[in-house]
């Protein structure tokens, strides 16, 4: 007699990435922070906010898009390069005829 299927609960907060404002958190951070080093740089409070809020909107559309975008850029860079059937390289083709007597 075959034995019911375990059950187990998964909370719907366990699988929601971390956001806020609705931007996956690093990304937001990393726009907050850009933004701030624009306003030392040109020493201007408009570039700094304008640098915010287009990199604020970047990684909100990034997050409704894929919100694991950024976890598979930065492991991309640490895989090796994998065979693509696409690019083709070059080869040298030798035909030899050999004589039959």
């Amino acid at each position: 007699m075959p034995k019911p299927p375990r059950l187990h609960p998964v909370y719907r907060s366990l699988n929601k990435p971390l956001t806020i404002a609705g931007a996956e958190r690093r990304l937001f951070f990393l726009g907050l922070v850009m933004g701030g080093a624009t306003f030392n740089l040109f020493g201007s409070l408009l570039s700094g906010v304008l640098m915010f809020l287009v990199l604020y909107f970047l990684a909100l559309w990034a997050t409704i898009t894929d919100s694991q975008i950024l976890r598979v850029l930065l492991n991309s860079s640490k895989l090796k390069p994998r065979y693509d059937p696409a690019k083709r390289e070059r080869f040298e083709l030798t035909i030899r005829s050999r004589r039959l007597d």
